[in-house]
């Protein structure tokens, strides 16, 4: 599977696409951190993020598209640009009818490095040696896209068994209490 992660921003939005074979292998595939200038109109910027994703997605053809869940932060002005880059990113996923998760900063940190409390250059160094990238990644927001990939392609398929799981469930809770009422009307009429 191939997932297109993207950790958003609007002065840099890390960009990162990464294939997952059997088990747990994961091999990069395209790195970028897009960039649009804080002096710019906010529309612009957005439309600048999302035409870039639109770009990315045409080009590396994802099967899947994992961005971070933006949460409450101090500044928020910072937060709210953070959540519109995801959002026009998002957007140009569902246009191509390509399914979009958002994952908390602390799942991805969890599923790449073992710890949700890991930092920057911990996420980091996990994601190159995961992915055997010698190279400098550049800012943090590249290596964070990569991890969001990574997080997605071995996260996603467990929670797709325990959603399935959890709809046979309620399925059967469902057949279980109508044969019950069925059991108590036909002992009400004897």
């Amino acid at each position: 599977m191939r997932v297109f992660g993207v950790d958003p921003g609007l002065t840099r939005c890390g960009f990162g696409v990464v294939d997952g074979g059997t088990g747990r292998s994961v091999s990069a595939v395209a790195v970028d951190v897009i960039r649009t200038p804080a002096d710019m109109d906010l529309a612009k910027r957005l439309m600048g993020i999302s035409d870039a994703a639109e770009r990315w997605m045409d080009l590396y053809k994802p099967e899947a598209v994992a961005v971070e869940r933006v949460f409450a932060q101090h500044n928020v002005r910072t937060a709210m640009g953070t959540a519109q880059a995801g959002g026009v990113v998002a957007l140009a996923a569902a246009r191509r009818n390509l399914p979009v998760v958002f994952h908390t900063p602390s799942e991805v940190k969890a599923a790449v490095t073992g710890s949700g409390r890991a930092d920057k250059a911990q996420v980091t160094g996990m994601v190159m040696r995961l992915l055997k990238i010698t190279e400098n990644l550049g800012p943090p927001d590249a290596a964070d896209a990569l991890a969001l990939a990574i997080c997605h392609l071995w996260r996603e398929p467990m929670r797709v068994r325990l959603a399935e799981a959890e709809a046979r469930a309620k399925e059967m809770a469902q057949v279980h209490k109508a044969r019950l009422a069925a059991a108590a009307k036909q002992a009400g009429r004897r």
